[in-house]
C-alpha cells in the first residue's frame, strides 16, 4: 500500500489503519492473536495502528509494545496513533465507578507518559482527545496539547468522535491544526453525511476516518431490515467488480475518501478490507448502495411521492 497523508499538516499512514478498540483478550492467547494479526497487517501494507489508554482493559497498548519489542524493524517505519478522555470501569481500575469523560490537563499528560512507557517509544505520531470533557478547562487542555507537541512527546493532534462544533471548538484554543477526526461511518450508519461531520472535516482538509467500516460485522451477517437490503445489494454489485460483500462495502468508504479503521480480529475479514482497494465504484453505483441505506426515508418522504 501507497503511504498517503492523512491531512495537510499531518504525517503520512497507510490507507487502511488497524485499531484495536474491539481486543478484550490480553492473556497469553490474546497476546499470540496479536502478534498473529501486526504480522498480517504489516505484510498487507498497513503501517498504521490506533491504539488508547483504555483498550483491552487498560493493558492492549503494553500487550503491543511488548510483540513490536520483538519486531526487527525500524520504529519509524510504523505509525502509532494512541488517545484518552475515555475512562471505563474495569477490574484493573476499581477506582472507577461508572463510564466517564476526562479531557484535563493532569490526565492528558499522565495518560500520555503511560502510552509512552506500554509502547515502548519516545514519541507519538498523532495523539487524540476521545470525546470531550465539558467540565474540562479548554484553555489548559489545549496548551497541554501543544505543550507535549513541542516537547516531542507527541507530533500530531487529533480527535475522535467529536461533532462539528466540538471539533471547532478545540481548534479555536489551539494554535496548530488538528489533523484527524475518528468518526464511525459505514454503509448502516451513514450519520456523518448528514451532520455536517464529514463536510467539516474534508473542509479542514484532512481525510475522514472512518471507524466500524463494516458495522462490527453487521453487513455481512446483520438480520434486520436494512442489514438485509443493503447486503444484498452489495452481492449484487460484488458480481459485478469481482468482489465480495465487505471488499464493495469498503470500497463505498474509499470512494468518499474516508480511511477504513480496522476493528476486526478475522483475518479474512481483514484481507477483505484490503481488497477493496482494487475495486472502484462508479458513481451511479455509489449512489445505488447509498439510497439502500435511505430507502425506508425515501419510502415515506411526501416530496418524493408526489405526482
Amino acid at each position: 500500500m501507497d503511504k498517503i497523508y492523512l491531512s495537510d499538516s499531518g504525517p503520512k499512514v497507510s490507507p487502511a489503519v488497524y485499531g484495536f478498540w474491539r481486543w478484550e483478550d490480553t492473556s497469553a492467547t490474546g497476546a499470540a492473536l496479536m502478534e498473529k494479526i501486526i504480522n498480517l497487517c504489516l505484510d498487507l501494507g498497513i503501517n498504521t495502528f490506533d491504539h488508547a489508554d483504555v483498550y483491552g482493559g487498560y493493558q492492549c497498548e503494553e500487550l503491543f509494545g511488548n510483540v513490536i519489542k520483538q519486531r526487527s524493524f525500524k520504529r519509524e517505519d510504523i505509525v502509532l496513533f494512541t488517545k484518552c478522555g475515555v475512562i471505563l470501569p474495569h477490574a484493573n481500575r476499581p477506582d472507577v465507578r461508572v463510564k466517564y469523560y476526562d479531557t484535563s490537563a493532569a490526565h492528558i499528560t499522565k495518560s500520555v507518559e503511560n502510552s509512552l512507557k506500554k509502547l515502548r517509544t519516545d514519541y507519538i505520531d498523532i495523539f487524540l482527545l476521545d470525546q470531550l470533557d465539558p467540565l474540562s478547562n479548554l484553555e489548559e487542555t489545549a496548551l497541554t496539547l501543544e505543550r507535549l507537541r513541542t516537547t516531542g512527546k507527541i507530533r500530531n493532534i487529533g480527535v475522535a468522535n467529536f461533532s462539528v462544533f466540538q471539533h471547532q471548538l478545540l481548534a479555536s484554543y489551539l494554535r496548530v491544526p488538528i489533523v484527524t477526526n475518528h468518526i464511525e461511518l459505514n454503509l448502516l450508519n451513514t450519520t456523518a453525511l448528514d451532520n455536517g461531520q464529514l463536510d467539516y472535516i474534508k473542509q479542514r482538509y484532512m481525510r475522514p476516518l472512518a471507524a466500524a467500516p463494516l458495522a462490527g460485522g453487521r453487513i455481512e451477517n446483520g438480520t434486520d431490515e436494512m442489514a438485509i437490503r443493503v447486503h444484498y445489494k452489495l452481492e449484487e454489485l460484488g458480481k459485478k467488480y469481482g468482489g465480495n460483500v465487505e471488499s464493495i462495502a469498503v470500497a463505498w468508504l474509499i470512494k468518499l475518501g474516508a480511511l477504513p479503521l480496522i476493528g476486526t480480529l478475522n483475518e479474512q475479514r481483514i484481507r477483505n478490507i484490503v481488497n477493496a482497494f482494487k475495486i472502484d465504484l462508479d458513481q451511479q453505483d455509489w449512489y445505488e448502495l447509498y439510497n439502500a441505506t435511505r430507502a425506508k426515508v425515501h419510502a415515506t418522504d411526501p416530496a418524493l411521492s408526489e405526482g
